[in-house]
């Protein structure tokens, strides 16, 4: 009898475990207490623009290019509360929080739906900032404490039982005052109480950029499950010293550029003079992200996050039509670092820069290093050669690799012993060449793809 009551306990726990968790040392997510890699598409506009046809599109799209998070938001920027979506239905009665509209929320409903079919989470913003601190932005704020509690409240309860959400609080703002963190931290607490059990709802925040990221608000605060960053949208940042920073912190959480810089996106908002992004400078901020410490990294597109369409004005330039860009070389070159991260025991991987002799060059030359305890991945922005301290991992015997970031292609060297400092040449250099170079314990016989 004793037996069974500790069996059915068991039970009880796990199935009220969180969906989503950090991993015990805090640096990763679990999903059912398997790893989970996030990556990330910022469809924001997706609840408000597209049809169900479109968002079937899209869906299906990116999850065949192997992404696993989808950023949405619900109360959308685009004059989200006074333009109705696609099908003629505004979010809520009035502009009040307290009484959302029953026909736009099925469409929300859908849409979560499918996604979860198509083996997509979604990393679901309740609103957009600019409804919360109007710095810029259309508005109009329409939050205040009490207002923000009873609507995550009803929001975290009528998503409580999907289990492909995780929740994003700010929507590209920072809090302007104490008034601002009280409705954040409001939302938050009726999110959790709306899911209906500690712990179970995972939220973060997704700041304007800053030093420290989500953290820099609300590091103390037990809801803030994931440390996301905002980095803009100019090249030669070093998004990695943000990441590395935020991955020593305690307690320990894990951390993520949730909005880089986009593919096709004018460099610094100043296309004139810089032109657009490319792959490649997408490509690099997800390897460099990774390698400092990132527990997964989110893509994004100009044309996508706006869905860009015949029917709607371009921001910031002209555009590529969105089914056209679903299928653009930074997002089909994504799968690739998913596959290599997912390659090696994931949550067990450390940044770790003191591999490499060369490892404080400039952002367009980095050489970025991470390790597990028998592997070694090391990413060179531009095909520099790098010497690697050996001895720091596991095995007497390595296999040496290069893995092409651009198609995925991995080509294999002679092995090679675990001992001294050895200079590595990747097998092209220049801009655009980037390289990852795979060193792993040669009885452990890992299967790169």
């Amino acid at each position: 009898m004793k037996g069974l009551f500790v069996i059915l306990c068991c039970l009880f726990f796990l199935s009220d475990k969180a969906q989503f968790q950090p991993s015990p040392d805090g640096h990763y997510l679990l999903r059912d207490g398997k790893a989970f890699f996030w990556l990330g598409d910022t469809g924001w506009e997706l609840f408000h623009r597209l049809n169900r046809e479109q968002a079937d599109l899209y869906l299906k799209t990116r999850s065949s290019q192997g992404f696993t998070v989808i950023q949405a938001v619900v109360l959308a920027e685009f004059d989200g509360l006074h333009t109705a979506n696609a099908y003629g239905d505004l979010p809520l009665m009035n502009d009040d929080p307290v009484t959302p509209n029953e026909s736009y929320f099925k469409q929300v409903d859908y849409i979560i739906n499918k996604a979860d079919e198509e083996g997509l989470v979604i990393g679901l913003l309740p609103t957009w900032g600019d409804k919360v601190t109007k710095s810029w932005g259309i508005g109009p704020v329409i939050f205040n404490p009490e207002n923000a509690g009873i609507y995550g409240r009803w929001i975290g309860s009528r998503y409580k039982n999907s289990k492909n959400i995780i929740w994003i609080l700010g929507g590209d703002r920072n809090p302007q005052n104490e008034n601002d963190l009280k409705i954040w931290r409001s939302m938050a607490a009726g999110i959790q109480e709306g899911v209906g059990s500690k712990g179970k709802a995972l939220i973060t925040y997704h700041p304007q950029p800053n030093e420290q990221g989500s953290g820099q608000y609300f590091f103390n605060d037990e809801w803030l499950s994931l440390n996301m960053f905002q980095n803009g949208h100019c090249r030669n940042t070093p998004v990695y010293d943000k990441i590395y920073k935020a991955w020593l912190r305690t307690p320990s959480r894990p951390v993520l550029d949730g909005e880089p810089i986009y593919e096709d996106h004018p460099v610094c908002f100043n296309v004139k003079e810089l032109g657009t992004s490319n792959a490649y400078d997408v490509r690099q901020y997800a390897y460099l992200d990774l390698f400092s410490g990132a527990c997964g990294h989110t893509y994004g597109c100009h044309d996508i996050w706006q869905f860009y369409s015949k029917d709607h004005e371009a921001i910031n330039g002209p555009h590529v039509y969105w089914p056209e860009a679903l299928q653009m070389t930074g997002a089909n070159q994504m799968k690739y670092v998913r596959k290599l991260m997912e390659s090696h025991p994931m949550t067990e991987r450390v940044p770790d820069q003191s591999l490499v002799i060369e490892n404080n060059l400039p952002v367009s030359e980095r050489i970025q290093s991470t390790r597990g305890k028998d592997y070694i991945f090391v990413y060179s922005a531009a095909g520099k050669p790098f010497t690697v301290i050996m001895g720091k991992t596991e095995g007497k015997t390595l296999n040496v690799y290069w893995f092409n970031p651009r198609n995925g292609s991995v080509s294999k060297d002679p092995q090679i012993a675990n001992t001294g400092n050895i200079l590595f040449n990747p097998p092209s250099s220049g801009y655009g060449q980037d390289w990852v170079l795979i060193l792993d314990d040669a009885t452990k016989n890992y299967t790169i793809y």
